[in-house]
């Protein structure tokens, strides 16, 4: 049997407003988001979203992450169109080989049972 684990998340965000310092610029909200600078523009990886009581959304992968997150809240065929207002948290793990991306992906929509993945799906919904 082949045992796999998920590694520790490279960056975690959730939906949240900023407390603004003496001389910080405020920063526009994208979704909720203001975190979303985190997220890596060169590297690639899997994410998870989640909704505020911790459930598994969806999870993609990406050769740029950031880039295909953004995109999930501005596409019309994105599976998770109709469930942008859910997003609360986003996890994000930076994995660079396109097979081990494959390998935690489809690990990850099953392990956790994604709700809008519809591909690589082999849990009842």
């Amino acid at each position: 049997m082949i045992n796999i684990e998920m590694p520790k998340p490279t960056v975690v965000i959730q939906q949240r407003e900023q407390q603004l310092k003496e001389g910080e610029a405020p920063i526009t909200p994208f979704h909720g988001f203001i975190d979303l600078h985190k997220i890596t523009r060169e590297k690639g990886g899997i994410f998870l979203f989640y909704n505020e009581a911790n459930e598994v959304l969806f999870v993609g992968k990406a050769r740029k992450i950031r880039q295909r997150v953004k995109k999930h809240f501005e596409d019309n065929v994105s599976p998770v169109k109709d469930h942008r207002n859910e997003i609360f948290k986003i996890e994000v793990y930076e994995i660079e080989d396109p097979m081990e991306r494959e390998i935690y992906e489809t690990y990850a929509i099953n392990a956790f049972e994604a709700k809008c993945n519809v591909d690589k799906v082999f849990f009842d919904k």
